[in-house]
């Protein structure tokens, strides 16, 4: 509505570089959910709450120091997607500016997310996530047009939107008693810590690599024109892709649940009846990939017959063109991302981070070859044939994981 590219390229750039900020440090909910899940198969209230309790002292530190960062270097943060001097920066700056302020609440929200994720509620994260981002929705054209604020008062709308849902987040934990004040205000213990920064530091590595990734891609995007029309397609691309991805996305996020809480064997007091173990989780890995491919096809061609819909989105001919074929991609490329994005939630779940991390690693390598050639040749399209790059090294790992050296693989389950 705003009928500006470079609007759009500036808060695109700036809306990656905190994304990417964010999550190269976030590695906390993943690990939480893992041991939370575990501590709630065997029932140990006392564990789930160091495990939750442990991550938000922990969180609290990183969200410090990553605010203050920004706040203190925005142009510097910047250049990772955008030349000296561009054009877009002028809008980027302002929304990095005010969107810094959300590291905290954005990092209570998911380990809240995580936590009642380990513990099998999955409501309860749904209704939060609902009235926040409804309370984004009505907030954004109001600032941005009615009191034409722009692209600042996007930021804001969404920083409001992310306090909305932390304070919920702790509230609830607080009353249903899966942190309390006590452990909170205290430091946790090596021993207690120690699992939560051993998989965190394996999983480091692992979102370092795939936010090098989204750099290089946004940097790679906003330096093929000055006037912010491919950086703009690319937006709209991207918003092509969430159509599908974030239902897919949902799926890996049930998979680091669903997968450890499997693992543990149970015994049925009444009947004395064994469920759960390995044989177990692999059948339930089994259903998830076999739903992941089922989704991803549907949702893909979804999104085709959506298309034209997801056009009008923006007001500028020369964007929506530029968006068409980059549209197209992101809708084929979901039928591989539901099986990448389950087989490596089932990895999480599973525990096997380093591997995840080395799978992720080899693909951003190859995405940054792809990514130093493909653009050169196909312009914007090149781009999100690299992503089509990064996505298949990502699936030979599954691949590899649950074919051969995975604890769920059939070798590993024949020698247990």
């Amino acid at each position: 509505r705003m009928g500006n590219a470079l609007a759009v390229a500036g808060q695109s750039a700036a809306n990656q570089v905190f994304s990417s900020a964010f999550w190269i440090v976030s590695v906390l909910p993943s690990v939480t959910a893992t041991l939370v899940s575990k501590a709630n198969a065997s029932g140990d209230q006392e564990e789930l709450q160091d495990a939750v309790s442990q991550a938000l002292v922990v969180g609290l530190g990183i969200s410090l120091v990553g605010s203050a960062l920004m706040l203190r270097f925005p142009e510097q943060i910047l250049s990772s997607v955008l030349k000296d001097g561009a054009p877009a920066l002028q809008y980027a700056k302002p929304y990095l500016y005010i969107r810094a302020f959300a590291f905290l609440p954005s990092l209570i929200s998911l380990i809240g997310f995580s936590a009642f994720r380990g513990t099998l509620d999955t409501s309860t994260p749904l209704k939060i996530s609902a009235a926040s981002n409804l309370f984004n929705a009505v907030l954004d054209p109001i600032l941005m047009f009615t009191f034409a604020m722009g692209v600042p008062g996007a930021a804001l709308a969404t920083l409001g939107a992310e306090i909305i849902s932390a304070c919920s987040f702790f509230y609830l934990m607080l009353r249903r008693k899966m942190i309390r004040w006590s452990k909170l205000l205290r430091l946790p213990s090596w021993d207690k810590l120690k699992p939560l920064l051993q998989g965190g530091a394996a999983l480091q590595l692992r979102n370092v690599a795939l936010n090098l990734t989204f750099l290089a891609v946004a940097r790679v995007t906003q330096s093929l024109d000055d006037t912010g029309v491919a950086a703009a397609a690319h937006a709209l691309a991207i918003q092509v892709f969430q159509v599908g991805g974030i239902v897919l996305l949902a799926l890996s996020v049930v998979a680091q649940t669903v997968v450890p809480n499997e693992l543990i064997e149970k015994v049925d007091a009444t009947t004395g009846k064994r469920t759960g173990g390995k044989r177990a989780a692999k059948n339930v890995v089994n259903r998830l990939m076999s739903w992941g491919f089922l989704l991803g096809v549907f949702l893909g061609g979804l999104q085709m017959l959506m298309l034209p819909l997801l056009q009008k989105s923006s007001p500028l001919e020369e964007v929506r063109q530029a968006a068409v074929i980059p549209s197209i991609l992101a809708s084929i490329y979901q039928i591989m991302n539901g099986l990448v994005f389950i087989g490596e939630g089932v990895m999480v779940g599973c525990g096997n981070f380093f591997q995840l991390s080395l799978s992720t690693v080899i693909a951003t390598i190859a995405a940054l070859v792809s990514l130093n050639t493909l653009p050169k040749m196909f312009g914007l399209t090149g781009v999100w044939l690299s992503f089509g790059v990064f996505n298949s090294f990502r699936l030979a790992g599954v691949w590899l994981h649950q074919t051969r050296n995975g604890p769920l693989s059939e070798k590993a389950l024949a020698q247990a």
